[in-house]
Formats: C-alpha cells, structure tokens, sequence
C-alpha cells in the first residue's frame, strides 16, 4: 500500500488500523534541539479523543502517548520520531455482520477492489483513528512553529445549515475549547449541539465545515508551480477523512466578482506592508504574502449510520444494512485539531524548505 507519507523535508509515515495493536507516526526531517513537550502533544490528542463529549462516539480511549525514538534529554536528536498509541477499547464483534457487505458511502467497496482484501473491522486503514498520527505530528510541528511567532486555529463554522454569520475576524476565538462542538459563538454552538444530539439519538448523522486561520506566517513561503502553499495546505486537508472540499481566501465567492472587486490593494503603515483587504487568503502566486492565511474545509456526514440502508454483499446481492457499532453522528468537533495538525505539518515542511533561500 503506497500513499502512507506525506511532506519533503518535515516527512511523516503512519501506520497502524482502527483495531490493530497500535497507530503510529514515524517524523523524519525535524530539526534537533526542539524542546519536545510532551504534555502539549498528549492534550492534542486528548482533543481529538473519541469520547470526550455526549455528541461524539461512546468509543473510549485513553490515547496513551508513547514515545518510542528521537527524543534525548527533552529534546529532539535530528533522529526519526517514533511515537505511537496502542488501541485499548476495541469492540471487532460489532463489525461482524460487515464482513461481507459493503456499507454505503463508505471505503469498503474500493478497498475490496484496489486490494483484494480488506479489514472490515473499523475499517483498517480508512477509519480516522489513523488519523491519531497526524495530530502527534501536526503537535510537534506546532512546537516549532510557535517559536517562529506562527499561531493556528481552527474551529466548527458551520453544521449542515447551521452557520456562523461573522468572519474570524469578528469572533472571540478563545471561546472554540469552551464549546464541546468547537464553535466559538454561543448562540450558534447550543443550535450545533441540538441538531448532533439529535442525529446520534436517531442513529443518523450529519456534515458541516470547518475554517481556520493562521497569523503571523511570514511572507515568502511556498513554491510557486506545482508545490504552491495554498495547493499543499489543500491536499493535506483533503486527505482527510470524511473532508470532501477545500478553498481558500474568498474562495468560490470570488469568482463571481470584478478583478475591481476581488484585488487586494497594496498598502504602508507604520513601516509595514499589508493589503486592504484580504481575498486573497495570505498567499499569491502560491507563496505567503505576509497577511493572515485562512481557509475553510468541507466535511460530509459520517458515512456509517445504524439507520437501515440498501446495499450489497461480496456476491453482488442486494440486501438491507442497519450497522452496529459506536461512530460519531458528526466529525466535526474532533476534526477541529485535525485539521490544525495538516495544517501545521505543511507550514512546517514549507519553512524548512524555505531555509534554502535565507
């Protein structure tokens, strides 16, 4: 199975399944004498633990961190990483009725047909526990950046038609953690919570999006062809499970206006360059210009329901599904550090790659 690495210079490699012994990440490329926290990194992934909250799946891990190589003293070493979770609360049982039955919506089917086999119990590699490997990165990643001055947050803007009505600008952002739904506006959050209650009660499920912004990215980091900041930042979100859209800036709001409308104008004050306005999104031509980068990242509903559904079976017969099990009716509030994490990955590989220039 190709597919499992992802960065050049700040490179990373997970491993592990949903019910396999553990998921992993091993991270090459991380610069030496990087103070190594270890509380921060265990309180991300308690971020994105299942469990933490009445609107998240019932699975409970305790997310354990496990340091296994490259940490000497407290700090890094310039050696590979190695850091791991071992899955405690596993339940295979309640996969037993899928193992010859493709779920709708789901990888399943295109699992069966790349490989030729498949592990129906949580899903292997497609389920999202894998993607307990990228916020361990994505948390020493952020280590790094925070020294350079680099903030990023992300937080739940929208829940099917529920949405936030003000930008990031507008809104208090030190009130996403408060929020068991991530989302940094009171009234707002409670209508989010509602509606996830109420889909995990009738066994259905449900999509929303979530934006981030990143403040105090320097200008000149990117590459301006096919290594583009906004193109990394975009894969890297989109290789998340569940999230099936990505844009940047103003994104598709932008195409229905004049270049008049859309340009951000060049400006000086206090010494300092910056635009008017900020379509768009802190990068041009694919690297930073200095001003906030923000962007927001489409999630769909999660594709396992216990609602009956109709399929087929390994034999091409039609048959009705109601699958069992513990799944989040939404992914959004735990895909909040997720997406910080890819995003911090990719910023981090960037501004190694940009230390070839300076």
């Amino acid at each position: 199975m190709a597919g499992n690495s992802f960065g050049e210079i700040y490179r990373i490699t997970t491993f592990g399944e949903s019910h396999g012994a553990a998921v992993g990440v091993v991270i090459d490329g991380c610069p030496p004498l990087l103070k190594f926290d270890e509380a921060f990194i265990s309180n991300e992934l308690q971020r994105r633990k299942p469990g933490q909250s009445a609107i998240t799946t019932d699975r409970n891990e305790d997310e354990k961190l496990e340091v296994v190589s490259g940490i000497f003293d407290g700090f890094t070493t310039g050696a590979p990483i190695c850091m791991l979770v071992h899955n405690k609360d596993q339940q295979p049982g309640d996969y037993d009725a899928l193992k010859n039955i493709f779920r709708p919506s789901h990888a399943d089917y295109t699992y069966e047909q790349k490989y030729g086999i498949r592990d129906h119990r949580g899903s292997g590699r497609a389920s999202a526990r894998e993607t307990i490997a990228r916020v361990m990165a994505g948390a020493v990643a952020k280590l790094y950046l925070t020294q350079q001055g680099i903030s990023i947050q992300a937080y739940v803007s929208q829940v099917a038609q529920i949405k936030l009505k003000d930008d990031y600008q507008h809104l208090d952002l030190s009130k996403i953690e408060k929020s068991i739904v991530r989302c940094p506006d009171d009234e707002t959050a409670n209508k989010m919570i509602e509606l996830i209650a109420e889909m995990k009660k009738t066994g259905d499920s449900v999509g929303g999006s979530i934006s981030c912004v990143i403040k105090g990215i320097p200008a000149g980091l990117g590459e301006p062809v096919f290594d583009k900041l906004h193109a990394d930042l975009g894969k890297g979100i989109l290789s998340i499970n569940a999230c099936k859209g990505f844009e940047i800036g103003s994104g598709f709001a932008g195409a229905a206006r004049k270049g008049s409308e859309e340009n951000d104008a060049w400006n000086i004050s206090e010494n300092k360059i910056h635009t008017q306005t900020n379509n768009s999104g802190g990068i041009q031509g694919g690297i930073s210009n200095g001003m906030d980068i923000y962007f927001k990242c489409a999630f769909k509903p999660v594709s396992t329901i216990s609602m009956q559904q109709q399929t087929i079976t390994k034999n091409n017969e039609p048959t009705i599904l109601e699958a069992k099990g513990r799944h989040d009716p939404c992914v959004l509030p735990r895909a909040v550090p997720i997406v910080e994490s890819m995003t911090a990955i990719v910023l981090m590989d960037h501004f190694l790659r940009n230390k070839i220039y300076s």
